[in-house]
């Protein structure tokens, strides 16, 4: 890396010294850390400046354009960028985390901190019965310290959970009893530090709650200023009613709406991007604090069984299965699952990401399309054939948007940037299947793609769009900012360089471009070398 200076090792010996009392000579040292010389983008949305920055403990001490006092420890940042390490307001890091809480393809992105619990899935509440599993989201939260993993880890209560603990996999209406105990679940959450409320309605069993359920597990959210996240119940030809109704509900609960991974999928959905924006901004005029997110890929990543009808999957997969087992009803679910394909494009546009059956290893990375055509069956057919072997459980990716969206969603006010991805590695537990890129290159494929190459963004618009506006959305005090008393989650990097890697079909590549990032004024990754893992659990 060019023009990198250290005036103390950057070791794991020195890292771990951080925080410690130190003397130069007979004089005190001020700070523990210096990062010297780099240009200062706070995240406020404000100029750059080239500036020094100091750290004490887990604190920025200062942010100032010369501070003359040392630091035990220096890093040379010129020709560098410094930053609020990036917070992803839509993850899921969480997936491998207990397995490896190093979180590399997460914390080589610059990310300090991730918001999970997305979609309508959180790790807690759980039924009693699972002893294993923490039952409450303060349980899990405590865990976190415990595991200490590589970043800061919030999240939001998935209300797709709260239903399967209280109802379960059915589709029906709530019983007022089985209302209000969803509503305390919810309560009880927000208590123990939860960040928002998420919904995942094309998903079971989020998928089969009203909007007057929805609207109730979200009224707690009001008193505390936080957001209803949600994958909406359709992404493509009922896209303006799914945005309809996330809208309702937000305005009925009297919160925030933080609509997930925005997009219009399939060509003939393209041209509803400004009824969309219409409809957040007159959302917004009428009081409803309206924002949404987007990952820089166009392409999505869900399971196999979204190409399938919600109501197919009532019952979760055994009521599936046994569907298909019917005669009449395995005739309309192959109808609507082939039109489901059809609408983006084919069979060629699906990507089988992830599998467990041996048999079907072969499939990962293939698209559905050519690999039915080379076994000779139709992909429908293997599609079935792949859920029954894996019961229910195999990873796709769909290629479905278009890049002038994409550009238009972040140039938004209202836009942010978020990852949608999980935690790998290149080895160990971590590594499975050929996942979509975007949990390994999300971060610096925007700096790479839409600042440096496309100028869709200013680099301060888009480090804002990575750090204070996400951090202010699900109230994450002290984060997302560079000034003193702020916690000092930096992330430092070659804005002519830094770059992804991570592609279709090799997803496991890391970024290049990051000199080093801070974690709670801890270096967690220096370079091409990790140091220890200093993350959080976070709550609002």
């Amino acid at each position: 890396m060019r023009r990198r200076t250290f005036v103390s090792a950057l070791g794991a010996a020195g890292v771990a010294l951080v925080g410690a009392p130190a003397l130069l000579g007979a004089r005190r040292v001020p700070y523990d850390l210096v990062l010297r010389g780099g240009v200062i983008i706070d995240g406020t949305g404000r100029p750059r400046f080239r500036g020094d920055l100091a750290v004490s403990g887990d604190r920025i001490a200062r942010v100032a354009r010369r501070i003359r006092e040392t630091g035990r420890r220096e890093i040379d940042c010129r020709d560098h960028v410094v930053a609020p390490g990036f917070v992803d307001i839509h993850s899921h890091g969480d997936g491998s985390m207990s397995l490896d809480p190093l979180m590399e393809s997460v914390a080589r992105q610059g990310i300090t901190s991730i918001v999970v619990g997305a979609d309508g899935s959180s790790r807690a509440p759980n039924v009693p019965e699972d002893l294993e599993a923490p039952p409450t989201i303060g349980a899990w939260l405590a865990s976190l310290n415990v595991l200490r993993p590589a970043v800061n880890v919030g999240t939001c209560v998935g209300l797709g959970t709260v239903r399967e603990v209280v109802i379960g996999e059915t589709d029906r209406p709530a019983s007022d009893a089985e209302l209000a105990r969803m509503v305390a679940l919810v309560e009880q959450a927000l208590r123990d530090g939860a960040l928002g409320a998420s919904s995942g309605l094309e998903y079971t069993p989020g998928a089969f709650a009203s909007v007057a359920e929805l609207t109730a597990l979200c009224r707690p959210l009001a008193a505390r200023g936080l957001a209803y996240h949600t994958h909406m119940r359709n992404e493509d030809d009922q896209l303006l009613d799914a945005i309809d109704e996330a809208i309702a509900i937000a305005r009925g609960a009297g919160c925030g709406l933080q609509i997930a991974h925005l997009k219009t999928q399939g060509p003939r959905n393209w041209g509803k991007l400004d009824a969309v924006f219409a409809r957040v901004a007159a959302a917004r005029a009428a009081g409803v604090d309206a924002a949404f997110d987007r990952y820089p890929y166009l392409a999505y990543h869900t399971g196999l069984t979204n190409l399938f009808p919600v109501w197919s999957r009532d019952g979760g997969m055994a009521g599936f299965f046994a569907r298909l087992e019917d005669p009449a009803m395995a005739a309309r679910i192959r109808a609507e699952a082939l039109d489901n394909a059809e609408l983006i494009g084919g069979w060629d546009n699906v990507q089988i990401a992830s599998v467990y059956a041996a048999e079907d290893k072969p499939a990962e990375g293939k698209r559905l399309g050519a690999y039915a055509a080379a076994l000779g069956v139709h992909p429908y057919d293997l599609s079935v054939q792949m859920l029954r072997r894996n019961e229910g459980s195999v990873g796709m990716i769909g290629f479905a948007m278009t890049e002038p969206n994409l550009e238009r969603i972040y140039a938004h006010p209202q836009g942010m940037i978020a990852s949608d991805g999980g935690s790998y590695a290149l080895s160990g537990p971590a590594r499975r299947g050929v996942p979509h890129p975007r949990g390994a290159g999300s971060f610096p494929r925007v700096l790479a793609r839409y600042v440096r190459e496309r100028r869709v963004l200013t680099l301060e618009q888009a480090i804002h769009k990575m750090t204070a506006l996400p951090a202010s959305r699900v109230k994450l005090a002290d984060r997302g900012v560079l000034r003193a008393g702020a916690f000092a989650d930096v992330t430092i990097f070659d804005p002519d360089r830094v770059s992804d890697r991570a592609d279709f079909g090799d997803p496991f590549q890391y970024p290049v471009g990051f000199l080093a990032t801070l974690v709670n004024g801890v270096v967690s990754v220096d370079g091409d070398s990790r140091g220890p893992r200093s993350g959080r659990a976070l709550r609002a």
